[in-house]
């Protein structure tokens, strides 16, 4: 449990924003702790919270095997590449970026909205919180699916 915890912290602070961070705990100590005596910044705090969470409902295997699906996914392979692959999609498309993804950055989006046959559609969600804004910018990431389903 404590390695499938610290691979949570590793990657839940490379897809939220720094920025997003750094608004919500800059440098504040835990409350009732003291860093320099061995206490937690508040976001050491946070970090600990979620790794904990994910570690009591997640099996360390499939979190493995989900990771390395992720990094092993190529959509061009065997398929002559990304812009080949791309070039037989006969459905309507619709892209979404979150401005802040550090995961999938939003120039990723912005190639495969224009790979896309068509005129596909390109928005991007303005947030704060990374990958997972496409979570908790409701309000934005609903009207672009909704746009998506009109016609």
């Amino acid at each position: 449990m404590t390695g499938l915890g610290l691979a949570r912290r590793i990657g839940h602070i490379s897809y939220r924003s720094e920025p997003e961070l750094a608004q919500r705990f800059g440098r504040r100590a835990q409350d009732g702790e003291d860093p320099l005596h061995g206490g937690r910044y508040a976001v050491e705090s946070y970090l600990d919270h979620h790794a904990d969470k994910l570690a009591a409902r997640f099996d360390a295997n499939s979190y493995l095997v989900l990771s390395r699906a992720m990094d092993h996914h190529d959509i061009g392979r065997g398929r002559g590449g990304l812009a080949a692959a791309l070039s037989v999609v006969k459905a309507r498309s619709s892209v979404c970026a979150i401005s802040s993804d550090r995961l999938y950055p939003p120039y990723q989006q912005e190639q495969l909205a224009a790979l896309l046959p068509g005129l596909a559609s390109l928005d991007v969600v303005q947030s704060l919180y990374g990958h997972d804004g496409f979570l908790i910018e409701v309000e934005q990431v609903s009207k672009v699916v909704a746009e998506a389903l009109e016609d």
